[in-house]
């Protein structure tokens, strides 16, 4: 990737550029983000935020109302709150729309309620992002603390990152590292355990026709429209299908009712050599990746982990 020029101005021809921040406390940050917006405008870019809802007050306090921003992208507290993989795809789809329109600048922040026990949230997100927004003409800047709890927080933020915005210029980053050898040292996390599920079952090729039936029954039982049970059936269908066709056995499925949806587990063997596979969908003539670029779209949120008892996906549908 060639460098920005001196103001920051992503060189024609560049898709993502994708920069991290650091602040030594919240009036830092502050004084960053209002500085970044600031010239964000004079170049004519829209500005979205990604920010600690405390954050996000304290810059529209300080901002004059010509300068106000009207564009903040989500922050669900639910499940796709806490899976990184998920949120990067709901953001994407929302900046493809957005950026349609002209250039965008993202400021986003780390928020230590996300962290989790470890804090590897941010490590998946970033890498995430970094793959899913690859495509998008637009500069993101992730504003990271110097001194975060953990410091899995602070490796992820280094290596993850192709550019460094110092005094509001983006500079290369020379601690960047592929995305799939950070995530070799730092693997996503794996979901919280929900206890016992309601069904359970072995997969292989004459179990895959029973899924439909065990979800459908699932959710009619809680008045799930036509159109969220074919999600469900299709995301989780996908994600059994692959763990069928390419894990090693045996595969199985776990399935959770909730009062409002569904989670599904698929648990193989098999060591999947890309826990990003299916963030964007793959190009013309490529056969990987369909399965899970098509469960990533049909269902609320899916977790992909590896551990040493192989690959397992985990699926939320809400009605």
């Amino acid at each position: 990737m060639s460098a920005p020029d001196a103001t920051g101005t992503p060189p024609a021809g560049d898709l993502l550029q994708h920069a991290v921040g650091f602040h030594d406390s919240p009036d830092d940050l502050v004084g960053q983000i209002l500085a970044l917006v600031r010239e964000s405008r004079m170049r004519g870019d829209a500005v979205v935020l990604a920010l600690a809802p405390a954050t996000t007050a304290t810059v529209r306090e300080r901002l004059d109302a010509a300068e106000d921003i009207a564009i903040c992208l989500d922050r669900p507290e639910g499940p796709a709150g806490l899976c990184g993989q998920s949120l990067a795809v709901r953001w994407s789809r929302r900046l493809e729309v957005l950026s349609a329109d002209g250039p965008v600048t993202v400021i986003g922040q780390h928020d230590p309620d996300y962290d989790g026990p470890d804090g590897r949230f941010w490590t998946d997100l970033d890498a995430a992002v970094h793959v899913s927004m690859a495509h998008l003409p637009i500069r993101l800047v992730c504003f990271y603390p110097r001194m975060p709890l953990h410091q899995v927080v602070l490796d992820g933020a280094y290596w993850l990152h192709p550019l460094v915005c110092v005094d509001g210029r983006l500079e290369p980053n020379p601690e960047h590292r592929p995305v799939r050898e950070v995530l070799s040292a730092i693997p996503a996390p794996a979901p919280e355990l929900l206890g016992a599920p309601h069904h359970e079952m072995e997969l292989g090729v004459d179990e895959l026709p029973r899924i439909r039936t065990l979800v459908e029954t699932v959710l009619r039982e809680r008045d799930c429209p036509d159109d969220r049970l074919d999600d469900a059936i299709l995301a989780i269908n996908e994600v059994a299908t692959n763990a069928v066709e390419h894990g090693r056995g045996p595969a199985r499925l776990t399935l959770w009712a909730e009062p409002e949806g569904c989670v599904a587990e698929v648990h193989d063997r098999g060591e999947l050599d890309d826990p990003l596979l299916g963030l964007v969908a793959p190009g013309p003539g490529q056969d990987r990746g369909w399965g899970l670029w098509v469960a990533r779209q049909a269902s609320d949120y899916l977790r992909v982990w590896l551990d040493e008892a192989g690959t397992h996906v985990r699926i939320h549908v809400t009605v």
